[in-house]
């Protein structure tokens, strides 16, 4: 089993794989890319750098879900 690093998601403490990238944690909380805004360490993170960025310990993200409707 791969090392678990501790970071924070929305304010929850989660275990994630070490050497885990943002779309790895996404797929881990069954969010769709195209409709999440991420915030990792109190900075904008661009999806274009999404699956470069690796996850360290201690992290702290804000993912914001966007929901359509009318």
């Amino acid at each position: 089993m791969p090392d678990q690093i501790q970071i924070t998601v929305n304010g929850e403490s989660r275990l994630i794989s070490e050497g885990a990238n943002i779309e790895d944690l996404l797929r881990e909380l069954a969010l769709p890319p195209g409709q999440v805004a991420i915030e990792r360490n109190l900075d904008i993170l661009p999806r274009s750098q999404w699956a470069a960025t690796r996850i360290h310990a201690s992290d702290r993200y804000e993912i914001v879900h966007f929901v359509g409707g009318g």
